[in-house]
């Protein structure tokens, strides 16, 4: 028997980074995923090699009735759900005095709104198969981060959303647990521009020590929070971010 062998997991931002290498590595052991992201041709990419125990829909999660859709959508393809991995995300920098609505909108409506929506529809199905939500947060969760004061305001309203969540459940089976990853060499990160005339001096605080990590560290997080391995973990936030907040 694999670590997921008959499970059923869902996985939000599964066209990418860590959201597909998390895929694969359910899928390697033993799962079922129902992918979801907004990107169509990442998702079929990802469909391709994953075969039939992958199933791609286009999703946007900041949408409440597109979310609670695409879980009802999971629960017929597959029958039942245990697994919901919160994954998408987006970031920008800016300088705070810059930031438009539209911009605020986006990184909420992905980082924090979308996780809610899923998690919210998610539930009832969880508490039926004894199941569990991991979410990821970020290093930008724990620490003011120059430059990016939306995105920090929405990993810190994932990581205290995690608890209130696994404190509301914990007298049930269902666990809700966060990882809060560092920087990685993802698209997002790839994409990420910083605005003219920044004191980079701000930055170097949360820059590390160890590099940016591979998607898969994050991924092997996830699945070892989301399998029975992790049984006695509910309301945990494991960082993954090579040190960046242990002092």
């Amino acid at each position: 028997m694999t670590k997921f062998e008959g499970k059923v997991a869902l996985i939000t931002g599964a066209a990418s980074g860590v959201g597909r290498a998390t895929a694969r590595q359910m899928i390697d052991e033993g799962a079922k995923v129902f992918g979801i992201d907004i990107n169509k041709e990442g998702l079929d990419l990802i469909a391709e090699e994953l075969g039939a125990n992958f199933k791609p829909a286009v999703c946007d999660i900041s949408n409440r009735e597109a979310s609670h859709a695409a879980i009802a959508e999971c629960v017929t393809t597959f029958g039942k759900l245990d697994i919901v991995a919160n994954v998408a995300g987006v970031v920008k920098s800016h300088h705070v005095t810059d930031v438009d609505e539209a911009t605020w909108r986006l990184i909420m409506g992905v980082n924090l709104d979308g996780m809610f929506w899923i998690t919210q529809a998610a539930i009832p199905h969880l508490l039926e198969t004894g199941g569990n939500i991991v979410n990821v947060a970020s290093n930008a969760g724990f620490m003011g981060q120059a430059y990016t004061v939306p995105y920090c305001a929405a990993k810190g309203a994932v990581i205290n959303m995690t608890r209130a969540l696994a404190m509301e459940y914990i007298k049930t089976d269902l666990r809700i647990n966060a990882i809060a990853p560092g920087g990685m060499n993802t698209g997002m990160t790839e994409n990420y521009h910083v605005p003219e005339g920044i004191d980079y001096s701000l930055m170097q605080t949360y820059t590390g020590f160890r590099g940016m990590a591979e998607p898969e560290s994050a991924a092997n997080a996830i699945c070892w929070m989301a399998s029975d391995e992790a049984a006695r973990c509910t309301g945990s936030i494991l960082s993954v971010d090579g040190g960046l907040t242990a002092a």
